[in-house]
């Protein structure tokens, strides 16, 4: 896959940092912190784009990916605070009450086009996959909400399963009974995430299908078009 961002070098104190953004917005995209439900609710645009978001995640561990998602088309399903998104790996060593002030410093970028190597994803997916019945496995992902935002800490492997799931949510989320009709269609859930001390309900983010308005031109793939098509003309 194709992703066009912006890349922006910044510093906090004596840390420098690269962040990078989406080029233009998931307009039809959004996330709701997970309190302890979660929902993240996305046209095939987006959900596929987050895809290709989470496989240059994985394979970029010195970069901070923010997915602003607040300032979208507001959702008009699911309850509780709309968030951004950011992916951070493990070993950047970003705590989250830091993230505001190096948002804040998020002013000058230059363009960015990456391409996304979907059997290396394809590969490390299955390589998390392999691992998770083992009794040491700990790759899983960490999780923040702080300052709208929601951010989530991973590995290499855990980014690459994660974006198989949304490629599969995009792909699978309009052939779902009743998107046609605006209906949501739930798609899966991130990975396991980390739980916090205490026990109570386990955190959990949905992902769920929903293509953009007007319904009345979303076609499902494979369905006739809405009009014939005209006859062949005759030799």
């Amino acid at each position: 896959m194709r992703l066009r961002l912006r890349e922006f070098r910044t510093r906090t104190g004596p840390y420098a940092h690269r962040v990078v953004q989406p080029w233009q917005p998931l307009r039809h995209t959004s996330l709701r912190a997970p309190e302890p439900i979660g929902l993240l609710l996305g046209d095939h645009d987006g959900l596929n784009r987050l895809a290709g978001l989470f496989s240059f995640a994985a394979y970029s561990p010195h970069t901070i990916v923010h997915v602003p998602l607040r300032d979208g088309v507001p959702p008009d399903e699911g309850v509780g605070d709309l968030v951004d998104l950011v992916l951070v790996h493990h070993s950047l060593g970003l705590r989250a009450g830091r993230w505001p002030e190096l948002r804040r410093k998020l002013r000058h970028s230059t363009p960015l086009t990456v391409r996304t190597d979907e059997a290396r994803t394809a590969r490390d997916a299955a390589a998390w996959r392999a691992g998770l019945g083992r009794a040491d496995f700990r790759d899983e992902l960490r999780h923040a909400t702080h300052a709208r935002t929601f951010l989530l800490f991973g590995s290499r492997t855990s980014f690459a399963e994660t974006a198989t799931g949304f490629a599969h949510a995009a792909g699978h989320g309009p052939l779902q009974r009743g998107v046609g009709e605006g209906r949501m269609a739930y798609l899966g859930s991130f990975l396991p995430l980390v739980e916090s001390p205490g026990g109570g309900h386990p955190v959990e983010v949905m992902v769920c299908f929903k293509p953009r308005p007007p319904y009345a031109h979303f076609r499902r793939p494979g369905a006739p078009a809405t009009r014939p098509r005209r006859p062949a003309a005759a030799p």
